[in-house]
């Protein structure tokens, strides 16, 4: 374990042997780090807050401190967060709140400076999330999306698997997956190709995705009529059911637009 003389580690904290903690660098005795674990300088690990392996937090983050939400009245909820995370410099992470109980990052994600994660947000495997994004309470991101620069979130929304939403795009409802989404006001501008090649998506699951978003936002149907004519006209396979049932589960409707 290498843990600074300059560092302040309150009794009951648990730290892997091999774990590091800079100088100046706060953790909490409900705080649990994980083997391989650096944290560097002047960061706060604060409240019930699980780190996993492998992750690298930078200079000046806070993890856990308690969420801006009147509503919050002191109960233990957490945050838990995985392994090989990378948590830029001056990131804010709150814990949950009596709603939810837990705010969660999930595995191999890129967390860039300046971000902001609220109260109860779920964040999934391999996502970036890109310099100065705000996300607000109760926000769910899928696995592989990438929220670029600037980006604020209303609270409740969901951003869907392999989607892309471009900087300094506001996002007051949820981003269907497999999607690029920018501009203000928001709209779909189609697939994120890019992406789903990076992640080495074949031609005919692409081919797929682009009749399934053909129908959706340029048919000129309304959602209900063009999600019964994809059933119809779509070869079904896990991507489309994925998004079909994105979208009848959205709460705050999708962002549409498609031009």
């Amino acid at each position: 374990m290498s843990i600074h003389h300059q560092a302040i580690i309150k009794e009951g904290a648990i730290i892997a042997e091999d774990a590091t903690v800079g100088p100046f660098s706060i953790v909490s005795s409900k705080a649990t780090i994980g083997s391989r674990t650096r944290i560097d300088d002047s960061v706060l690990i604060d409240g019930r807050t699980t780190i996993g392996k492998d992750c690298h937090i930078f200079h000046g983050a806070s993890i856990g401190c308690i969420p801006q939400d009147l509503k919050y009245a002191g109960e233990d909820t957490e945050v838990v967060i995985g392994d090989k995370n990378t948590i830029r410099e001056f990131v804010t992470i709150h814990r949950g709140t009596a709603m939810v109980g837990t705010t969660e990052i999930g595995y191999g994600n890129l967390i860039m400076a300046y971000v902001h994660i609220a109260h109860d947000c779920r964040i999934g495997n391999h996502c970036v999330i890109a310099n100065s994004s705000a996300l607000a309470g109760h926000i769910i991101v899928e696995d592989y999306a990438v929220i670029g620069g600037l980006v604020p979130i209303h609270q409740f929304c969901q951003i869907g698997r392999y989607s892309m939403i471009g900087g300094m795009t506001r996002i007051t409802k949820d981003v269907v997956p497999f999607g690029l989404v920018a501009g203000y006001p928001p709209r779909v501008y189609g697939l994120n190709i890019v992406g789903l090649r990076r992640h080495n998506f074949s031609n005919e699951r692409i081919d797929n995705l682009k009749k399934t978003f053909d129908i959706l936002f340029r048919s000129g149907l309304n959602v209900s009529q063009a999600l019964k004519k994809i059933e119809e006209d779509v070869e079904s396979n896990g991507d489309i059911t994925h998004l079909i049932n994105f979208i009848g589960n959205s709460k705050r409707g999708i962002i549409t637009g498609l031009k």
